[in-house]
């Protein structure tokens, strides 16, 4: 058959004309027991609950785990990767009992709704093979499964290629156990590690051809949530189950319906084709001997070594996500060649800390040292000061140079893969900012040449007691300084990888006065004899938030707009530093904090070359006043060389205007109204574009708010109002204006925009 699907012609290569029936709890039972009887598996009695009720031939699932005379431990799969052997049974389920897993894609991207916390499991010292998803509450997983499809099909979708064949490769599943911060229920079910792609095509095919992805999306989550559902069973694990099982149900008699006639309908095929889904269900994890991760690392560590041998290698994604799987497998395979310097006990904190599974609560006892405060910042210093020892950092490069196929790894490169790491805790609070964070850590981060060198952290709750040992030359403090001080700066955008369109800019354009990478300024800012520097760094840190942005990492328009509303938290704001006050904040005339600016952090850390640079860019512009000081200059600059806001407003309409009706009017009394429409139609097109790009600024990366053909659909319109434009301008003045160049550069917008684009 063949059958239209929005603007194509799809030919459907095989559709069943029957559904694989309903199984039974006698059916589902003879799984458990075999699973829990089988000596290589390792999964709870809800995790087996979950894998027999997802399967659609239960007794088949239950030969595979029994023991036969071949083989006494079952007819499994067996896979083995770096440290562990993974056992799975290869069988059909219900696309229905599948829940989308963490989306390594877009696991990187800052997202509007935080990934759960992932937790590996262990008993008796053997790995389990389940992990634990743990979120703040159920609408938190709800909203979690909505983003994982919207975002997963606005990237990338098969829907076409499974409407006409349906899901032809195994997903790779395994069990998980949901768990909640607010107590919860918790229960277990199926998640998709590899795949998720796949499954969100599926429900696309069965969302419809005219269901874009957030209806998909919502469809799905209404499926696997029970949406409009009412079960009798007591407990949210059963009616969560039973609300699914009612949705089959009526999916059948849907299907039953559209096949009624000599040919299935098109909602009959739809039905299908995405029923149910072939898959490989992990139910068992080991570790080889003489493996050094721990237990409850095992089996979460073979799953993303499965996904990443492909991603990084092959089919791969995206920069950040790739730069995860990176350094946390050199850095398994470090702990499980056990020749590092460092004691494994060490090791394995530094990978739970890597990874997400030790919180940054918890990490202080996990380091053995109550003493260090247990926050994001603390987090990232010690992950910094961890992964960068000479002992262990040539290893780590070493083995990330050798995943990545690469020949050279400098310290650019490894911070680089140290960056989507680092901002885990703060991720999805300063989203806003996060590109050009990752920029910076792509720049060299805070990987100056003596953090990289033997140091130790020192633990302290004011960074301004480090500053006085540091003036002295204890590098411990000084490092200490650059590596908090510097991750706060980069996390809030007052240090970024300029690039020369910075270069003497003003400062609220995120101006610097001197080119330099990352690590060198601050490196140069925390120099023993650069007391501004010191104190920059440590009142960075000081005031450095995880759960918010500062205001003066915002735009100008931004900050103006965030002040009229009522509703928003008061930011936090990073100062500029003045010595002479006894507090090191600076102050204006009337007494007020100056606010921070990336100009001031890249001055401060080498006043001297600043000025010299300065002096040289004004000797190729125009004259300045001898008497007046660099820092003049440019206060001078900033308030006299920007231009006001250039938004354009409706004009005053004029006086008493004719009536439209009146078509006899000279045509300059009728141009008068058109002229008003135009300008007011292009004012409300200001004001959707600011709060596009206001929303844009509040969304994560990931989907975007418009798609790129719209973007160019709109553009093109733009670029056809301006040449009209141009057009009736050059029919009313001629051509010499342009020739003599009065009104505007000599652009011809003809030609193209004339926009200033930013990376």
């Amino acid at each position: 058959m063949t059958v239209p699907w929005r603007s194509e012609k799809i030919l459907i290569s095989n559709v069943e004309r029957s559904l694989p029936a309903p199984s039974t709890e006698a059916d589902r039972s003879k799984v458990v027991t075999a699973g829990l009887a089988n000596p290589i598996t390792s999964l709870p009695d809800g995790a087996w609950q979950a894998v027999a009720r997802a399967t659609t031939t239960p007794a088949s699932l239950a030969r595979q785990l029994s023991p036969t005379a071949e083989d006494p431990v079952g007819l499994l799969m067996e896979e083995n990767v770096e440290g562990a052997t993974l056992r799975s049974a290869v069988t059909r389920v219900w696309l229905s009992e599948l829940f989308p897993g963490i989306q390594p894609r877009t696991g990187m991207e800052v997202m509007e709704v935080p990934d759960p916390h992932v937790m590996g499991t262990a008993e008796n010292g053997r790995p389990r093979a389940v992990v634990q998803y743990r979120y703040k509450d159920l609408e938190h997983l709800r909203n979690h499964v909505w983003q994982t499809f919207n975002s997963t099909l606005a990237l990338n979708n098969y829907t076409t290629s499974i409407l006409a064949r349906k899901v032809t490769r195994n997903l790779i599943v395994h069990p998980v156990e949901f768990t909640f911060e607010d107590d919860t229920e918790p229960f277990h079910a199926l998640t998709v590690r590899d795949g998720i792609t796949r499954l969100a095509s599926a429900w696309s095919v069965l969302a419809g051809p005219d269901s874009g992805a957030a209806e998909t999306a919502s469809l799905a989550m209404d499926a696997l949530f029970g949406k409009g559902r009412t079960s009798p069973s007591e407990g949210l694990p059963q009616r969560l189950a039973e609300s699914r099982e009612s949705w089959r149900k009526s999916l059948a008699e849907e299907f039953a319906r559209e096949t009624s006639g000599p040919e299935p309908g098109m909602r009959a095929i739809q039905i299908a084709q995405t029923y149910v889904v072939p898959a490989q269900i992990a139910v068992g994890a080991e570790a080889h001997l003489g493996h050094l991760l721990a237990p409850e690392d095992v089996f979460d560590d073979a799953m993303r070594s499965i996904l990443a041998s492909v991603h990084v290698e092959f089919m791969q994604w995206e920069t950040a996500a790739q730069n995860v799987e990176v350094i946390t497998r050199a850095l398994k395979r470090v702990i499980h060649q056990g020749d590092a310097m460092v004691d494994q006990e060490s090791l394995q904190a530094i990978y739970g800390l890597a990874v997400g599974r030790i919180s940054p609560e918890d990490f202080p006892q996990e380091f053995g040292d109550d003493k260090i405060p247990g926050n994001a910042l603390w987090r990232g210093v010690y992950l910094v000061h961890a992964l960068t020892r000479p002992e262990l950092l040539e290893q780590l490069k070493d083995q990330a140079k050798a995943i990545k196929g690469g020949k050279r790894m400098g310290h650019k490169g490894f911070a680089e893969l140290l960056g989507p790491i680092i901002d885990l805790p703060w991720r999805s609070h300063k989203k806003a900012v996060s590109a050009q964070a990752r920029n910076a850590w792509r720049n060299g981060g805070v990987l100056t040449s003596e953090v990289t060198k033997e140091w130790e952290p020192i633990a302290t709750d004011d960074f301004s007691t480090l500053i006085a040992p540091a003036l002295a030359g204890d590098t411990h403090a000084r490092c200490t300084l650059a590596v908090a001080g510097g991750i706060a700066l980069i996390a809030d955008k007052q240090l970024t990888r300029n690039v020369g369109s910075a270069l003497m800019a003003s400062k609220d354009k995120g101006g610097v006065p001197f080119r330099a990478d990352v690590s060198q300024i601050i490196e140069d800012l925390a120099q023993h004899d650069n007391v501004p520097g010191l104190w920059t760094l440590a009142l960075a840190a000081n005031r450095f938030r995880a759960d918010q942005l500062p205001q003066n990492a915002v735009t100008l328009r931004q900050f103006i707009k965030r002040e009229h509303e009522e509703d928003e938290a008061i930011a936090y704001v990073h100062f500029k530093v003045d010595l002479s006050e006894p507090d090191k904040i600076a102050r204006n005339e009337a007494g007020l904090p100056v606010p921070l600016a990336q100009w001031d952090v890249v001055w401060t850390s080498d006043e001297k070359r600043a000025q010299e640079a300065y002096k040289a860019h004004h000797a190729r512009r125009a004259p300045w006043p001898v008497s007046a000081t660099p820092s003049q200059d440019q206060d001078q600059a900033e308030s006299g060389s920007e231009s006001p806001n250039s938004e354009v407003s409706p004009l005053p309409s004029p006086g008493a205007e004719q009536s439209p009706a009146e078509d006899l009017r000279p045509a300059a009394q009728r141009a008068v109204e058109h002229r008003r429409i135009l300008r007011q139609g292009l004012a409300t097109a200001r004001d959707s574009l600011d709060q596009l790009l206001e929303l844009d600024s509040q969304s994560g990366s990931w989907p975007p708010l418009i798609e790129v053909g719209e973007l160019d659909s709109l553009r093109e319109a733009l670029l056809n109002l301006q040449t009209d434009v141009q057009n009736l301008r050059r029919g009313i003045h001629g051509d010499e204006t342009d020739a003599a160049g009065s009104e505007d550069s000599g652009h011809d917008p003809t030609d193209g925009p004339n926009l200033h684009e930013e990376g």
